[in-house]
């Protein structure tokens, strides 16, 4: 009896020792404590797991408030395991990949820490950009910059998708309908039938320069010269400076659609009504060769560098393409004297589907709209790559096409479509702007953005229309939030 009287009181000193802290130090000196709990840690690291358990919950019922108090702030350090900050920043990155940009942006908020490594995990931000359709310039070195660079592009985005990214304008000046329309860094031309051409700058919507000409159905310009296309069948060349016509090229029997040159070769080409397609000397004013072939109007002509090499040109060789209702001829430039076309394209062999009188070409792919959808024709083989369809918008015009964007358009709206989803992820409402078979009387604006966004290529002019009140109807992209 005695000696279970022994053992209880022993066991109330101890819980009494757990709970005020002072038994083992009246009875022990510091040097004796620590002796005991070195002996102690030794034997519990010996334990298994369920005795290490088993041994926290019974110190645990032992415990008091002090103790409890004690063992609740230290836990909440303890288990709170800073991982980007202890892990090598290589592999933080690496896990950080597996995160979604909008997941990324909430663990910024951490702290400065996390903040810091995320932000300068360059992978995951310019992957997120890519994702957006935004370019990416591998020669920025700044670690932070990529991030910024997403928030811009999300925005942007997000404005497209809720048809904020635009703003209208107009330009007023000519007494006459507007045919022909022209853009080019910053500068449009029109040209009318009030017998005049007009230069514009469309960031402050002043006139530049104004000449009187001949009606215009197709206008090219550079800083120098005007060459314009016109429904009097002639093609003529004018100086800015004073307005005066420099060359007269006289040859076409229906008027002129389209028109383009190359100073570089000396050379200028025509589209018309005639169903001819004409190759001029653009300083002498004489006609080197007539192409013939289209049993339709000839309503756009290209002229343009290849980019790829196949058994029939090289990357260099300057091609001629011309486009009617039906077709759309390939022609080598460089070889005026006998020139034979290379290959005709179509969608439809019995001429059931019509070509849309718009026509990309960059030296690698070709490509025009139809009723069909868009068709891609790859230069190098001239086989069609692929036709986009848009079955919720019947009937889209293309006004420019680029590796990740193409602008299209119908009677009342503005689109644009992701080429990498192939789906329509803006609109832009349209006035009633002119619709006419007698010239251009829309056209895209700046086009290096479709091949991407890049946060400082988003500005200027993004389309252009001729109003029936002979204004010209302007959409541009608005200046970032």
């Amino acid at each position: 009896m005695q000696n279970v009287v022994v053992c209880v009181g022993r066991h109330h000193a101890c819980g009494y020792a757990l709970k005020t802290g002072k038994y083992f130090h009246n009875l022990m000196e510091r040097k004796d404590f620590e002796t005991w709990l070195d002996n102690i840690s030794v034997t519990f690291l010996s334990l298994t797991d369920l005795q290490k358990n088993e041994t926290l919950d019974h110190l645990i019922s032992l415990s008091g408030a002090v103790q409890l108090r004690h063992l609740s702030n230290n836990l909440e350090t303890l288990l709170k395991r800073d991982f980007l900050k202890l892990l090598p920043l290589e592999l933080s990155f690496y896990l950080l990949k597996w995160l979604d940009p909008q997941t990324l942006l909430t663990c910024c908020l951490v702290s400065k820490q996390w903040n810091k490594v995320i932000s300068a995990c360059t992978e995951v931000w310019q992957t997120a950009c890519k994702n957006l359709g935004w370019q990416i310039d591998d020669s920025v070195q700044d670690a932070l910059h990529w991030k910024k660079v997403y928030l811009k592009a999300i925005l942007r985005m997000k404005q497209l998708e809720d048809h904020e990214a635009f703003e209208t304008s107009s330009l007023i000046g000519h007494s006459a309908r507007v045919y022909a329309l022209y853009y080019k860094d910053g500068l449009l031309c029109t040209g009318s039938d009030d017998l005049s051409a007009k230069l514009w700058d469309v960031s402050t919507g002043q006139c530049v320069y104004g000449i009187q000409t001949h009606t215009c159905a197709a206008v090219k310009f550079d800083e120098q010269k005007l060459v314009t296309g016109s429904f009097d069948n002639t093609v003529a060349c004018w100086e800015w400076s004073s307005g005066a016509r420099t060359q007269h090229f006289r040859g076409h029997t229906g008027a002129v659609f389209s028109v383009d040159y190359s100073d570089e070769l000396d050379i200028l080409v025509s589209g018309s009504a005639d169903f001819a397609v004409k190759v001029w000397a653009l300083s002498a004013g004489t006609c080197l060769n007539t192409l013939t072939g289209h049993t339709e109007w000839v309503t756009k002509v290209v002229l343009q560098q290849c980019k790829v090499k196949s058994l029939l040109h090289s990357p260099g060789d300057y091609i001629l393409l011309s486009a009617d209702k039906y077709e759309i001829k390939i022609w080598p430039i460089g070889r005026e004297i006998n020139c034979k076309c290379l290959k005709t394209l179509s969608v439809s062999e019995d001429r059931s589907i019509c070509l849309q009188p718009r026509l990309h070409f960059d030296g690698k792919y070709i490509v025009c709209s139809s009723a069909l959808g868009l068709y891609q024709w790859d230069f190098a083989s001239y086989d069609i790559l692929r036709v986009i369809k848009t079955p919720e918008v019947a009937n889209l015009a293309l006004l420019g096409f680029g590796d990740v964007f193409a602008l299209l358009f119908d009677n009342h709206y503005l689109y644009i479509m992701d080429l990498r989803t192939e789906s329509l992820i803006s609109r832009w409402p349209l006035p009633e702007y002119r619709k006419s078979k007698r010239g251009s009387s829309f056209l895209a604006g700046e086009a290096s953005w479709l091949n991407g966004l890049d946060g400082h290529n988003d500005t200027g002019l993004v389309f252009a229309t001729s109003m029936p009140d002979h204004s010209i109807h302007l959409v541009l992209w608005k200046e970032h939030g």
